[in-house]
């Protein structure tokens, strides 16, 4: 990137950061020479991967990271999966290479160019993952893309080899060009970014998967699906997508891209979710839960594709730039990723696929997760954002230890929302917020300061103070007085009590482990049955303890007879009792007595995303 002093002709907001463009000078001619990657997918059978680097002439010395992490907030070291790293010069003779740290290799002799070799593994399932079988490729690039240290920021390119005939690529990278004659034309299985963040900001899906395209008020969208053909209908799936995004750029009264990639799995074994990037999403949702919940699709779309704005341009400063050898702290995940499923929800209502009395039963359902946490009165939103690199350590899950930023976030996002309408009279909501920021922060080139970005929009669009609602909200733990949050809209908060299945024990699993059992409660069923903490349940009542493991938990009735099969550290054992009985808080929200024809009104704006008297579309 060339810097200049004075105003850029434009900015546009591109993966990780912001991109702009400045009026040509000479100097801009000079452009630093393309890091080129070469990927075979050969060894697919044993999943390993073979990238070949080549790098320009330069420096003497040349260091190479391989990212520590990537698509979640965990360490997760993918370094673990090299099996070897070599160098050599363009003439053949080889190159000294010395591990540096776990995932850092420095190389001398570098001056005239270098060519880097090594193999890794790749077998991570899901779309946090990079794996290589003989079904498909799936690459999160910086899961597998070592970069140069000096050369982050120079132009990219990566080509594949050895690939089936039979498959085929879907990326949001731009194919590269190569020049025949006068003329330029894609060169094949070549792709390239501006820069590493752009790269790897670009997920590839390599296999014979399906395809749908469709045009929607001005974009092209692509739905790739790489899954059994018996386990989908791709002429379902399109329709649910466009009314996705027709609500969600109508919503924002934008669009800031013109072709979009949906990339969706429907595995059998692995766990589900979708991660976002900046021109496309991958997605997976297990095969039996396109048919066990009909909103699991549509959901986990408009939450991926929202965040397109919400954390791809409209970013918190904290997370940039991204720090690949280390952890990225933020006290902003609780807006980033949590108010982003309360725009989710909005999305879904207005694309018509949850009514909106089912919108208020998952309301209450997440205010229900929340209250039942002991720890939602000792970790605050903000806290529990910083502490998302704790996320894969079971104990951390413990009702006592966390809450979690996408539960507490998305209330706090209804909140905020309330709150604006009621400071305006109906004339300011999330909504005005979000394109307010869009406007100052995203198409300026510019990311926001956390939270208190976040207040200083809210106040911008709703004229009014909200340093109370941040300080014992977000950054404090102050209880919720739920009725008062929802009163101008009708609503109050029911408790009821219901009798549940007492288990005795919790349980957590990470992309797609095992479910270990983090705590058992002292006295109980379950501890007396001989289970303890750290335990691996294997299986449940005779089923595989896999990704489904809590929906198993959650058919349980008191005096249901629970057998698990567990290994730990007194080996492998079945396990059996009977459940007792508990009374769990279940919430409901309903009208007030009395509601008044200004609450309807107040409600009707407010489940439509629109200010109040603005009809919807």
């Amino acid at each position: 990137m060339i810097l200049r002093n004075g105003p850029p002709l434009a900015c546009v907001v591109l993966a990780l950061g912001a991109v702009c463009i400045w009026a040509q000078t000479p100097e801009d001619t000079l452009q630093p020479a393309a890091i080129r990657y070469a990927v075979s997918l050969k060894d697919s059978t044993a999943h390993l991967v073979h990238v070949k680097i080549d790098i320009p002439a330069g420096a003497a010395e040349r260091d190479l990271q391989l990212p520590v992490w990537n698509a979640l907030y965990q360490v997760r070291d993918f370094s673990q999966y090299v099996n070897w790293v070599r160098a050599r010069k363009g003439t053949g003779q080889s190159l000294d290479v010395l591990t540096a740290d776990k995932s850092h290799w420095h190389i001398s002799g570098t001056e005239g160019g270098a060519e880097v070799e090594y193999e890794i593994m790749a077998d991570l399932p899901g779309p946090y993952g990079a794996q290589l079988n003989p079904q498909h490729a799936f690459f999160n690039l910086a899961e597998i893309l070592m970069y140069p240290v000096d050369a982050r920021t120079s132009p990219m390119q990566v080509t594949f080899a050895d690939v089936p005939s039979s498959w085929r690529y879907a990326t949001s990278l731009a194919a590269c060009n190569t020049v025949s004659g006068q003329a330029r034309t894609p060169a094949p299985a070549c792709f390239a970014a501006d820069n590493y963040d752009r790269l790897v900001d670009a997920p590839v899906e390599v296999s014979a998967f399906q395809e749908a395209d469709f045009d929607e008020d001005g974009g092209h969208y692509r739905v790739v699906v790489d899954a059994d053909p018996s386990d989908y209908n791709l002429q379902k799936i399109v329709p649910t997508v466009r009314r996705i995004v027709s609500a969600a750029t109508s919503w924002m009264d934008d669009r800031p891209f013109s072709t979009y990639l949906f990339v969706y799995h429907f595995p059998h074994a692995a766990r589900g979710g979708g991660m976002e990037h900046a021109y496309s999403t991958a997605i997976d949702v297990r095969a039996q839960t396109l048919t066990s919940d009909p909103e699991a699709l549509a959901e986990v779309t408009a939450h991926e594709f929202f965040h397109l704005w919400n954390v791809k341009r409209i970013r918190p400063q904290s997370l940039e730039p991204v720090d690949y050898t280390q952890e990225n702290y933020t006290r902003a995940l609780w807006f980033s990723e949590g108010v982003t499923s309360t725009v989710q929800d909005y999305i879904l209502l207005r694309a018509g696929s949850i009514s909106e009395q089912r919108y208020l039963e998952r309301l209450a359902d997440q205010i229900a997760t929340l209250e039942s946490r002991p720890a939602h009165l000792t970790q605050s939103a903000e806290e529990s954002s910083l502490d998302a690199w704790l996320e894969k350590y079971p104990n951390y899950h413990a009702p006592e230890r966390s809450i979690s930023y996408y539960n507490k976030g998305e209330l706090l996002g209804v909140m905020l929302d309330l709150a604006l309408r009621d400071a305006s009279s109906g004339s300011a909501s999330l909504r005005n917020m979000f394109r307010w920021m869009n406007q100052n922060y995203a198409r300026q080139g510019r990311f926001f300061p956390d939270s208190e970005g976040v207040r200083r929009a809210a106040e911008a669009v709703g004229h009014t103070d909200l340093e109370w609602f941040f300080q014992k909200y977000v950054a404090g733990t102050a209880e919720i007085p739920w009725d008062d949050v929802f009163r101008s809209v009708g609503l109050r908060l029911v408790r009821r009590l219901v009798p549940v299945a007492d288990l005795g024990f919790g349980a957590s699993s990470d992309l797609g482990a095992a479910s270990t059992v983090p705590w058992v409660a002292p006295n109980s069923e379950a501890a007396r049955a001989g289970l303890a903490g750290g335990d691996v349940i294997v299986e449940i009542n005779g089923h595989s303890a896999g990704p489904d493991f809590q929906q198993w938990l959650a058919l349980l009735r008191p005096g249901d007879t629970l057998r698990l099969r567990t290994r730990g550290r007194r080996g492998e054992r079945e396990l059996h009792w009977k459940l007792g009985s508990r009374e769990e808080v279940e919430f409901e929200l309903a009208d007030v007595d009395n509601i008044t024809p200004q609450q309807k009104a107040r409600r009707d704006a407010w489940l439509g995303g629109e200010a109040q008297g603005v009809a919807r579309p």
